[in-house]
Protein backbone atom coordinates (compact mmCIF):
# COMPACT_ATOMS: atom_id res chain seq x y z
CA UNK A 1 0.00 0.00 0.00
CA UNK A 2 1.16 3.30 -0.99
CA UNK A 3 1.83 5.80 2.00
CA UNK A 4 -0.28 9.20 2.22
CA UNK A 5 3.38 10.74 3.45
CA UNK A 6 5.60 9.35 1.26
CA UNK A 7 7.86 12.17 2.60
CA UNK A 8 7.88 10.84 5.89
CA UNK A 9 8.25 7.31 4.51
CA UNK A 10 11.84 9.26 3.25
CA UNK A 11 12.71 10.18 7.06
CA UNK A 12 12.15 6.87 8.30
CA UNK A 13 13.93 5.16 5.81
CA UNK A 14 16.95 6.72 7.48
CA UNK A 15 16.51 3.90 10.19
CA UNK A 16 19.74 2.28 9.22
CA UNK A 17 22.47 5.27 9.00
CA UNK A 18 20.44 7.50 12.22
CA UNK A 19 18.52 4.49 14.16
CA UNK A 20 15.16 4.41 15.86
CA UNK A 21 14.87 8.29 15.97
CA UNK A 22 14.04 8.77 12.42
CA UNK A 23 10.54 7.38 13.54
CA UNK A 24 10.39 10.70 16.19
CA UNK A 25 11.65 13.03 13.98
CA UNK A 26 9.29 12.01 11.14
CA UNK A 27 6.29 13.13 13.40
CA UNK A 28 8.06 16.04 14.45
CA UNK A 29 7.93 17.30 10.70
CA UNK A 30 4.58 15.32 9.96
CA UNK A 31 2.30 15.06 12.86
CA UNK A 32 3.58 18.19 15.10
CA UNK A 33 0.75 18.06 17.14
CA UNK A 34 1.43 14.28 18.30
CA UNK A 35 5.07 15.13 19.19
CA UNK A 36 6.33 15.28 22.39
CA UNK A 37 8.45 17.90 21.01
CA UNK A 38 8.29 20.38 18.37
CA UNK A 39 10.38 22.61 16.16
CA UNK A 40 9.60 26.34 14.50
CA UNK A 41 6.97 25.71 11.92
CA UNK A 42 9.06 27.33 8.85
CA UNK A 43 11.72 24.97 9.60
CA UNK A 44 9.10 22.49 10.15
CA UNK A 45 7.77 23.76 6.89
CA UNK A 46 10.79 23.14 5.00
CA UNK A 47 12.06 20.04 5.90
CA UNK A 48 8.49 18.64 4.91
CA UNK A 49 9.03 20.43 1.54
CA UNK A 50 12.61 18.80 0.93
CA UNK A 51 11.31 15.30 2.41
CA UNK A 52 8.48 15.70 -0.36
CA UNK A 53 10.18 16.77 -3.36
CA UNK A 54 12.64 13.80 -2.80
CA UNK A 55 10.41 11.35 -2.43
CA UNK A 56 8.60 11.68 -5.88
CA UNK A 57 11.80 10.53 -7.24
CA UNK A 58 13.12 6.70 -7.41
CA UNK A 59 16.29 7.14 -5.47
CA UNK A 60 18.68 4.11 -4.63
CA UNK A 61 18.06 2.19 -1.43
CA UNK A 62 21.40 3.46 0.36
CA UNK A 63 21.10 7.25 -1.05
CA UNK A 64 17.20 7.29 0.02
CA UNK A 65 18.87 6.13 3.74
CA UNK A 66 21.08 8.59 3.98
CA UNK A 67 19.38 11.66 3.05
CA UNK A 68 16.33 10.45 5.42
CA UNK A 69 18.90 10.38 7.73
CA UNK A 70 20.33 13.90 7.33
CA UNK A 71 16.92 15.15 7.35
CA UNK A 72 16.44 13.25 10.67
CA UNK A 73 19.55 14.90 12.13
CA UNK A 74 18.52 18.02 11.19
CA UNK A 75 15.34 17.74 13.03
CA UNK A 76 17.16 16.06 15.72
CA UNK A 77 19.67 18.99 16.31
CA UNK A 78 17.36 21.84 15.57
CA UNK A 79 15.46 20.78 18.79
CA UNK A 80 19.08 20.69 20.91
CA UNK A 81 19.33 24.31 19.69
CA UNK A 82 15.89 25.29 20.41
CA UNK A 83 16.42 24.36 24.22
CA UNK A 84 19.14 26.53 23.91
CA UNK A 85 17.29 29.10 23.40
CA UNK A 86 18.67 29.33 20.08
CA UNK A 87 15.72 30.58 17.89
CA UNK A 88 15.43 30.29 13.96
CA UNK A 89 16.74 33.65 12.07
CA UNK A 90 13.89 35.91 11.05
CA UNK A 91 16.31 37.91 8.38
CA UNK A 92 14.57 36.39 5.61
CA UNK A 93 15.87 33.20 5.35
CA UNK A 94 12.80 31.26 4.78
CA UNK A 95 11.28 33.96 2.28
CA UNK A 96 10.82 33.33 -1.24
CA UNK A 97 12.84 35.92 -3.42
CA UNK A 98 13.09 36.69 -7.03
CA UNK A 99 12.34 33.19 -9.24
CA UNK A 100 10.38 31.43 -6.46
CA UNK A 101 13.96 30.85 -4.80
CA UNK A 102 14.40 30.30 -0.94
CA UNK A 103 17.58 30.27 0.68
CA UNK A 104 16.55 27.95 3.23
CA UNK A 105 15.57 25.46 0.44
CA UNK A 106 18.60 25.98 -2.07
CA UNK A 107 20.59 25.02 1.48
CA UNK A 108 18.76 22.18 2.28
CA UNK A 109 18.95 20.83 -1.08
CA UNK A 110 22.56 20.76 -0.99
CA UNK A 111 22.86 19.50 1.90
CA UNK A 112 20.65 16.32 0.78
CA UNK A 113 22.69 16.18 -2.26
CA UNK A 114 25.56 16.00 -0.25
CA UNK A 115 24.51 13.40 2.38
CA UNK A 116 23.21 11.13 -0.71
CA UNK A 117 26.66 10.79 -2.51
CA UNK A 118 28.62 10.47 1.01
CA UNK A 119 31.01 7.94 0.58
CA UNK A 120 31.04 7.36 4.85
CA UNK A 121 27.39 7.34 6.50
CA UNK A 122 28.89 9.33 9.94
CA UNK A 123 29.11 12.41 7.65
CA UNK A 124 25.62 12.34 7.40
CA UNK A 125 24.78 13.27 10.70
CA UNK A 126 27.07 16.48 10.61
CA UNK A 127 25.30 17.67 7.17
CA UNK A 128 22.65 17.47 9.10
CA UNK A 129 23.41 19.15 11.77
CA UNK A 130 24.61 22.18 9.57
CA UNK A 131 21.63 22.53 8.00
CA UNK A 132 20.09 23.27 11.78
CA UNK A 133 23.11 25.38 12.68
CA UNK A 134 22.18 27.60 9.75
CA UNK A 135 18.90 28.37 10.35
CA UNK A 136 19.56 29.61 13.65
CA UNK A 137 22.58 31.31 12.61
CA UNK A 138 21.82 34.82 11.41
CA UNK A 139 25.69 35.76 10.95
CA UNK A 140 25.73 32.95 8.55
CA UNK A 141 24.04 34.53 5.11
CA UNK A 142 23.26 32.35 1.95
CA UNK A 143 26.65 32.52 0.22
CA UNK A 144 28.72 31.53 3.73
CA UNK A 145 26.62 28.92 4.12
CA UNK A 146 27.05 27.44 0.69
CA UNK A 147 30.92 28.06 1.06
CA UNK A 148 30.99 25.67 4.10
CA UNK A 149 28.82 22.79 2.75
CA UNK A 150 31.27 23.14 -0.29
CA UNK A 151 34.54 22.60 2.09
CA UNK A 152 32.59 19.89 4.11
CA UNK A 153 31.46 18.02 1.02
CA UNK A 154 35.42 17.66 0.20
CA UNK A 155 36.60 16.28 3.30
CA UNK A 156 37.36 13.10 4.16
CA UNK A 157 36.00 11.18 7.15
CA UNK A 158 39.47 11.11 9.18
CA UNK A 159 39.85 15.17 8.44
CA UNK A 160 36.55 16.22 9.77
CA UNK A 161 37.78 13.90 13.20
CA UNK A 162 40.88 15.80 13.47
CA UNK A 163 39.13 19.26 13.15
CA UNK A 164 36.80 17.59 15.76
CA UNK A 165 40.03 16.69 17.76
CA UNK A 166 41.69 20.16 17.39
CA UNK A 167 38.44 21.68 18.47
CA UNK A 168 38.52 20.21 22.26
CA UNK A 169 42.02 20.43 22.66
CA UNK A 170 41.35 22.55 25.48
CA UNK A 171 39.10 19.52 27.25
CA UNK A 172 41.51 16.72 25.54
CA UNK A 173 45.02 17.64 25.29
CA UNK A 174 47.06 17.01 21.93
CA UNK A 175 49.99 14.46 21.27
CA UNK A 176 53.17 16.19 22.12
CA UNK A 177 54.93 13.75 19.93
CA UNK A 178 56.11 14.61 16.71
CA UNK A 179 54.21 13.74 13.46
CA UNK A 180 56.56 11.60 11.26
CA UNK A 181 57.95 13.83 8.51
CA UNK A 182 58.08 10.61 5.38
CA UNK A 183 56.05 7.61 7.15
CA UNK A 184 56.79 4.38 5.58
CA UNK A 185 53.54 2.61 6.13
CA UNK A 186 50.55 3.42 3.89
CA UNK A 187 47.89 4.01 6.28
CA UNK A 188 50.28 7.02 8.39
CA UNK A 189 51.27 8.40 5.24
CA UNK A 190 47.56 8.89 4.45
CA UNK A 191 46.74 9.93 7.63
CA UNK A 192 49.86 12.67 7.04
CA UNK A 193 47.68 13.74 3.59
CA UNK A 194 44.84 14.49 5.31
CA UNK A 195 46.27 16.88 8.06
CA UNK A 196 48.24 18.37 5.35
CA UNK A 197 45.18 18.88 3.21
CA UNK A 198 43.53 20.75 6.18
CA UNK A 199 46.51 22.65 6.59
CA UNK A 200 46.67 23.72 2.55
CA UNK A 201 42.73 24.32 2.84
CA UNK A 202 43.61 26.52 5.89
CA UNK A 203 41.68 24.52 8.06
CA UNK A 204 44.25 24.67 10.33
CA UNK A 205 47.41 26.29 12.01
CA UNK A 206 50.69 26.15 11.79
CA UNK A 207 50.29 26.43 7.80
CA UNK A 208 52.85 23.85 6.12
CA UNK A 209 56.19 24.93 6.59
CA UNK A 210 57.90 25.93 3.61
CA UNK A 211 61.52 25.04 2.60
CA UNK A 212 64.66 26.87 4.93
CA UNK A 213 67.28 28.48 2.49
CA UNK A 214 69.99 25.79 3.05
CA UNK A 215 67.99 23.15 3.65
CA UNK A 216 68.26 23.36 7.45
CA UNK A 217 65.59 21.58 9.30
CA UNK A 218 62.29 22.37 10.31
CA UNK A 219 60.67 21.77 13.81
CA UNK A 220 59.11 18.56 13.58
CA UNK A 221 55.14 19.47 13.54
CA UNK A 222 53.20 18.54 17.12
CA UNK A 223 49.45 17.57 17.19
CA UNK A 224 49.92 19.92 20.30
CA UNK A 225 50.52 22.54 17.82
CA UNK A 226 47.33 22.79 15.32
CA UNK A 227 45.14 25.46 16.00
CA UNK A 228 41.62 25.96 13.90
CA UNK A 229 42.00 28.77 11.84
CA UNK A 230 38.84 31.12 11.23
CA UNK A 231 37.37 28.79 8.41
CA UNK A 232 38.33 26.00 11.10
CA UNK A 233 36.46 27.37 13.50
CA UNK A 234 33.57 28.18 11.22
CA UNK A 235 33.33 24.36 9.87
CA UNK A 236 33.75 23.01 13.53
CA UNK A 237 30.45 24.77 14.79
CA UNK A 238 28.32 24.17 11.62
CA UNK A 239 29.17 20.54 11.32
CA UNK A 240 28.93 20.28 15.31
CA UNK A 241 31.58 18.32 15.40
CA UNK A 242 31.22 18.35 18.95
CA UNK A 243 29.61 15.45 19.00
CA UNK A 244 32.14 13.19 16.98
CA UNK A 245 32.76 10.52 18.74
CA UNK A 246 35.91 10.11 20.96
CA UNK A 247 36.66 6.62 19.62
CA UNK A 248 36.68 8.08 16.39
CA UNK A 249 38.80 11.37 17.44
CA UNK A 250 41.67 8.98 18.76
CA UNK A 251 41.67 6.73 15.79
CA UNK A 252 42.05 9.42 13.65
CA UNK A 253 45.49 10.62 15.81
CA UNK A 254 46.41 7.47 16.01
CA UNK A 255 46.63 6.95 12.68
CA UNK A 256 49.40 9.73 12.53
CA UNK A 257 51.62 7.41 13.74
Amino acid sequence: MTSPDPGRTLIESGFGVAGSMTSAAATVVYSPADAALQLDERFTACLRELADDLATGVLPRREAARAGAALAFAVEHGITLSRRDRTVRSDGFFAERAGGRVAARELGEGVLLAARTSSDDRRVRHLGCLLAEVVVSPDVDAALAERALLAARDLTWRQLALLAAVGRRERSPLPLTPVPVDPRAWSAWGALEDLTGLQLLGLLDPPVAAPRPGGSAQPRLRPADLRLTRRGVLLHRLLALDFVRADDVDAALAALG
